[in-house]
């Protein structure tokens, strides 16, 4: 007697089988995936912060060899603090805002001269932006940090405007640019702090009152090592444990720009960083050297804040 056929048709175990092969293959694809696009992020960072290298570049050479400062002190006379920034004009506008009256990257749809809304704009231009953080948008609290100490700080010595600026002009022509900061992904006051106090990214512009929010006063990056005497991302909070520094967010490493317009990726030992307890980076130390962002090559301490 002919036997009936069998069903083409898995059986139960057969499945369970297949749906256990191809979850270990999701298992084993996702972080590779992950990864690949951690990377693609790294490297259109990479791209736009080489443009705006090359147009602290062009904003020198517009400026009689000026680099571009991290922020306009604020004069006592208010009509001092208002200046142009290509498509419109700004009240105290920070150094990336500057450069667009050189290059036509314009940071602000609207910028505005209105003191009120100094802290409060948000970026339009995903030039300036970083694609891992593209929520901070925020004018202060800002995802790339300017080499503020030696590049060109014109905030008032003394925090009095007849003392003079901190340390500007800076000539770009006298700064060893392959081997000097520009800028770099910035974590801003939270760096100081261990990683478990870190707290949520302010997009108003506000400042904790710990400053323990990620990118708080972002677009100042401090040097590796600081003194009792220099100036801090936040002046009105000068504090080892309320520095700025480089924020590793690419597959444990940052973006720096150098002077001459190159990229790279490095961890925050080989920028002449050290972290300590829980991960927070300290202000100074046997390890931390400023070589990098001196402009000369050189362990040099920042600029003096007073007299």
């Amino acid at each position: 007697m002919r036997q009936p056929a069998r069903p083409n048709a898995f059986t139960l175990i057969e499945l369970l089988v297949v749906i256990a092969i191809v979850a270990v293959l999701i298992a084993i694809l996702l972080p590779a995936l992950g990864q690949m696009r951690q990377r693609g992020r790294q490297l259109t960072c990479a791209s736009r912060m080489r443009q705006i290298a090359i147009a602290w570049a062009v904003y020198a050479d517009e400026n009689q060899d000026v680099a571009v400062p991290v922020q306009p002190g604020r004069f006592a006379d208010e009509r001092r603090n208002i200046y142009f920034v290509g498509n419109g004009y700004q009240y105290r506008p920070r150094w990336y805002a500057l450069l667009g009256t050189i290059e036509g990257l314009h940071a602000f749809a609207n910028p505005s001269p209105d003191r009120e809304n100094e802290h409060r704009l948000q970026i339009a231009n995903r030039v300036f932006l970083c694609p891992s953080v593209p929520h901070w948008t925020n004018a202060r609290n800002y995802p790339y940090g300017y080499n503020h100490q030696f590049l060109g700080n014109a905030r008032f010595r003394n925090n009095d405007e007849n003392a003079g600026f901190i340390n500007f002009p800076v000539r770009a022509s006298t700064i060893y640019a392959t081997r000097t900061v520009m800028a770099a992904d910035s974590l801003g006051t939270a760096a100081g702090k261990p990683i478990a106090q870190r707290t949520e990214y302010l997009p108003d512009g506000s400042r904790h009152p710990d400053r323990t929010a990620v990118g708080g006063h972002g677009y100042a990056l401090d040097p590796p090592r600081l003194t009792d005497n220099c100036d801090y991302a936040d002046r009105r909070s000068r504090a080892p444990e309320h520095r700025s520094a480089p924020d590793t967010r690419h597959l444990t490493k940052t973006n720096v720009a150098f002077c001459d317009g190159h990229i790279e990726t490095l961890s925050l030992n080989d920028l002449g960083y050290a972290t300590g307890e829980g991960g927070r980076v300290e202000p100074w130390g046997n390890t931390t050297t400023n070589a990098l962002f001196s402009g000369n090559l050189t362990d040099r301490d920042p600029p003096r804040l007073f007299e």
